[in-house]
């Protein structure tokens, strides 16, 4: 039973190779080659512009890309099995959906979620009614359920894309930096819930963000990306030291942990050295 349990959890379901992805003639994305196994806890990180977005929204199903190679559970996608797919990935991303969603109803985004679209394509059984209500209620929007998803706070609309990807519990949930725009007891209460998700060993989770303070103890595998190409990748302590982010940024930087999260600060003191001698000149 052990020896399946090991096999079951080195079983690859993302897998990418020689990647690119172009803007016209930007390239967005390039050769990224990345595998990611079962039950695994990753965050890809990186500067604003990087490719993060455009990378898990590939993965994700929801965007081409012009070279390389990507299987998700084996298979790459189709005209057929992309529906089929999509359903056991859980896609969370504001800049991906803020552009699709307005005026629909939080319920109604939840319950699209179901069959993976982006809109009520078929009919929807009435229990899956009752557990997107529910979904709606457990995460604080019993009274916002029939409001229009522009009309929302950021937290709130946050919260209507986690029910939207819990209402199929996914095999792989991606998270693209859902803690921006939040505040911070938004962020802490999303946090907890991704501590309590991460629990499950069957279910894979790929964090997306700019901001250490947000890596959990529980995400052990970080890619960095940066200018639109793999920088680094492997465990999460040994990316996240001083000496590789001071690299990363081309800037020198501390990191320190507090109870396990990572928090950096930039080295000022040649600035500040600058502004003092300003200061002294009476400029």
């Amino acid at each position: 039973m052990a020896k399946e349990t090991s096999s079951r959890m080195n079983e690859t379901v993302i897998n990418v190779e020689k990647l690119s992805c172009f803007a016209g003639k930007e390239c967005i994305l390039s050769n990224i080659t990345w595998q990611v196994n079962k039950g695994e806890k990753w965050v890809v990180f990186g500067k604003n512009g990087c490719g993060k977005t455009t990378l898990l929204s590939i993965i994700a199903g929801y965007k081409s890309f012009a070279k390389g190679k990507l299987e998700v559970f084996g298979q790459e996608y189709t005209a057929d099995n992309i529906l089929q797919l999509r359903r056991k990935i859980g896609w969370i991303s504001s800049s991906f959906f803020d552009k699709y969603y307005t005026k629909e109803m939080a319920l109604d985004i939840v319950l699209a979620g179901y069959t993976k679209t982006l809109s009520l394509s078929e009919a929807i059984p009435a229990e899956v009614y009752r557990r997107a209500q529910e979904l709606l209620r457990e995460l604080g929007l019993k009274e916002k359920i029939y409001m229009p998803f522009d009309a929302l706070s950021k937290g709130e609309r946050q919260n209507v894309l986690l029910a939207r990807e819990f209402i199929r519990l996914p095999e792989i949930l991606i998270l693209d930096e859902p803690g921006t725009g939040l505040d911070v007891m938004a962020r802490e209460y999303l946090l907890s819930t991704l501590q309590v998700l991460a629990e499950d060993k069957e279910i894979t989770i790929i964090y997306v963000t700019h901001y250490p303070e947000e890596i959990l103890p529980v995400f052990d595998k970080t890619l960095l990306l940066r200018c639109g190409a793999v920088y680094k990748e492997g465990p999460t302590q040994e990316l996240l030291q001083s000496a590789v982010m001071s690299d990363y940024w081309e800037y020198p930087v501390e990191m320190i942990y507090n109870n396990g999260r990572p928090n950096f600060f930039a080295q000022t003191q040649a600035f500040s050295k600058l502004l003092r001698s300003k200061e002294a000149e009476g400029c």
